[in-house]
């Protein structure tokens, strides 16, 4: 079958490769799945760039991608979920990607079947951000009628985000630039902030949590707008102490992570407050229980741009120069 592959690391460009390899085999516990569509996230072009592989090292030539949306062709004597034909979307491990591929396998656990009313290109767009998402509302405990921030509203994460939170009764502040802002808010964010005009920061006071998914100074700049034992869930800032235990790091590793994170830890003592880097963790029934949100349309896929699959390292270009209005994916299959 043919799949992209990664070479080595550096350059999105120069370090990717359409190669004709064996098609994958089918586990007792697993689907094959043809795939129709993949999901592409910035996590993809970090992996090639190297940016993650302190955590993970690859072995090269190395499978890339890991939303997907397909048809299942095969199934392990020990799938009771799904049937041949069906049509399922998942996020797959982490330690086995290639996505971006004409088949999968996929351990049974972690694909669930897609929305009566997406496409394949529509369910491939959802997996990741929704699952990150979901995750990191669990931790907040978000509620209805608590104040959120979503940084980077017209993004991936931040136009399901914004529909999810809505769909808990939350209260949604959101910044993105000018031309997106009537655009955001029809998606429901009842505060579009244009921070191309607005400090977020002097129109957003002591709300309940704040999502950040941009790191750097927004990581600690939300410790300003947040209440008193207010909340930070972090898919981009420093790494905390139980996550670092999570990846199973080293006590080095683990030390010097608590060095980096020191003025994130005054904040936190500052205000009370409650901070969590989420590390997602693929979920078929995370994934079901969302079906039934898109099929209710309380949550609609936004996808910016679809490209074919020689297309894929366009496709990859193209997302990493940040201006996506939703999601990008790439079509196999009609």
């Amino acid at each position: 079958m043919k799949a992209l592959q990664i070479k080595g690391y550096g350059d999105i460009e120069s370090n990717l490769s359409f190669e004709e390899i064996k098609k994958p085999t089918c586990g007792k516990k697993q689907i094959l799945v043809e795939i129709y569509s993949a999901g592409v996230n910035p996590i993809d072009y970090k992996i090639i760039e190297g940016q993650l592989k302190a955590l993970q090292k690859l072995k090269f030539p190395a499978p890339i991608g890991f939303d997907v949306a397909g048809v299942v062709i095969e199934k392990g004597e020990e799938v009771t979920n799904f049937n041949i034909g069906d049509k399922v979307y998942s996020r797959v491990s982490g330690n086995q990607p290639g996505t971006f591929a004409e088949f999968i396998s996929i351990d049974c656990n972690l694909a669930s079947h897609i929305p009566n009313n997406l496409s394949f290109n529509e369910a491939s767009s959802l997996p990741l951000v929704a699952l990150t998402t979901i995750q990191s509302f669990e931790k907040a405990e978000l509620k209805a009628n608590d104040k959120i921030l979503i940084h980077a509203g017209s993004g991936g994460i931040g136009t399901f985000a914004i529909q999810y939170a809505k769909s808990k009764g939350a209260f949604v502040y959101t910044t993105t630039s000018t031309n997106n802002v009537g655009w955001v808010k029809e998606l429901g964010a009842d505060v579009v902030i244009d921070y191309k005009k607005d400090n977020y920061q002097d129109l957003v006071k002591d709300i309940d949590v704040v999502y950040d998914t941009l790191g750097g100074e927004y990581t600690t700049d939300a410790f300003n707008i947040i209440k008193e034992g207010g909340k930070v869930i972090s898919i981009a800032g420093d790494i905390d102490k139980e996550t670092s235990i999570e990846l199973g790091l080293n006590t080095f590793v683990r030390f010097l992570l608590s060095l980096k994170r020191m003025k994130i830890t005054k904040l936190i003592n500052k205000k009370s407050a409650y901070y969590k880097f989420i590390l997602m963790n693929p979920s078929g029934s995370q994934l079901n229980d969302l079906k039934l949100l898109i099929e209710e349309n309380k949550i609609k896929a936004i996808i910016d741009k679809s490209f074919s699959f020689s297309e894929s390292i366009k496709a990859l270009l193209y997302l990493k120069k940040g201006r996506s209005k939703g999601k990008v994916v790439i079509q196999l299959k009609k």
